[in-house]
């Protein structure tokens, strides 16, 4: 079977190269090609664009690279049509993957969406263009098989595929590439370019605060030490890259920013501060198009406030340092880690990524 998988973004090549390994293992002939990242090449995928080069965040931001992006689209396009896959297999990435899912209709191939776009929070009206192309979605989250079924669309609940990666990363945990030293604060301030120049300085404004502790940054495999080295001048911050969950393991809190970021820092029990700020003009639009109550999954999937969001005005040096202490010692830690145990529970227990597969390759055996 040739399967044609888009991912546009880090979390999105993790969750389709775990899914890829369920593929080989129901369908030993299978053929990859993919526009995604490296974790999805090592699995044996011809890759055809990094996902580095699609990431645009922001209304604005958007529009700023709208020739490239139509022009990336295009060329996807193309590569499907020359290549004729049996199946597309769209995770997340919605702006652009509901446009391929449009041309793969068009071309009669069969149209998988694996992680679905968060309709529920905002542009709800995209639920009737999934129905018309999205021959079955497989969904992730508790809440989202029931709000797909008030509109008539039956959809495959698989459960988190975070809970796959969490497990499979302590079976073959390998030690941080750090010396030993003072207890360790994480700083995922994201993936993105747009992203990282905003949160980061945020986030080390409050390093001054805590003398006692060591700050480490996540870095994303797309960006250079350069690029961090920019925003930390001559502050004593370590990078690590490729070892994010080796870095939660080590860590006594994290400053996260809002992303699938937060319900990993979770899932390792470490208690975090939620961290969001965007573009002026993209967050007064999104103000008014977003229908949930909150930014961060954790908090969405567990229906109430567990972990602290900071967003935009309020995200500042003094409130960071407020939420930060409350963080390292005393009743609000020990809280906020029962609250971690409830949510690992409400997710339901590891194995998506072979739900999802099991799922497709049954599916495709009925064309």
């Amino acid at each position: 079977m040739k399967y044609y998988i888009i991912a546009g973004e880090a979390s999105g090549d993790l969750h389709a190269s775990n899914l890829m390994r369920e593929l080989k293992l129901r369908d030993p002939d299978a053929e990859f090609r993919c526009w995604g990242g490296d974790l999805m090449k090592a699995q044996g995928a011809e890759l055809v664009k990094h996902y580095r080069d699609l990431a645009f965040m922001g209304f604005t931001e958007v529009l700023m690279n709208l020739r490239t992006i139509l022009g990336n689209i295009e060329f996807c396009k193309k590569d499907i049509a020359a290549h004729r896959p049996d199946v597309l297999i769209l995770v997340d990435y919605p702006g652009f993957n509901l446009r391929i899912a449009e041309f793969g209709k068009e071309q009669q191939i069969k149209v998988f969406y694996y992680i679905s776009p968060q309709i529920w929070a905002w542009k709800q009206s995209r639920v009737h263009k999934i129905k018309r192309l999205v021959d079955q979605m497989f969904v992730i989250l508790p809440f989202e098989a029931d709000f797909y079924k008030k509109f008539d669309y039956k959809v495959d609940f698989v459960g988190h595929p975070l809970l796959d990666a969490v497990a499979s990363h302590g079976l073959q945990s390998s030690a941080l590439e750090l010396p030993p030293g003072k207890p360790v604060i994480a700083l995922l301030p994201g993936s993105r370019k747009q992203e990282i120049a905003t949160m980061l300085p945020m986030m080390l404004s409050v390093k001054k605060h805590y003398p006692e502790y060591r700050f480490v940054i996540a870095g994303a495999p797309s960006q250079t030490k350069e690029y961090y080295r920019a925003f930390i001048k001559d502050a004593d911050v370590e990078i690590v890259y490729n070892q994010t969950y080796q870095l939660l393991q080590r860590s006594t809190a994290a400053l996260v920013t809002s992303g699938t970021a937060t319900l990993e820092t979770a899932l390792f029990g470490v208690p975090e501060v939620v961290c969001y700020k965007g573009g002026a003009v993209s967050y007064l639009i999104a103000r008014q198009l977003i229908k949930v109550k909150y930014i961060s999954l954790v908090n969405l999937i567990m229906d109430r406030e567990i972990v602290k969001e900071l967003i935009q005005n309020e995200l500042n040096e003094e409130n960071l340092k407020a939420e930060l202490d409350k963080l390292l010692t005393g009743a609000s830690r020990e809280r906020l880690l029962n609250d971690y145990a409830a949510l690992k529970e409400k997710l339901g227990g590891a194995g998506a990524s072979a739900k999802a597969a099991e799922l497709m390759t049954a599916y495709l055996k009925e064309v």
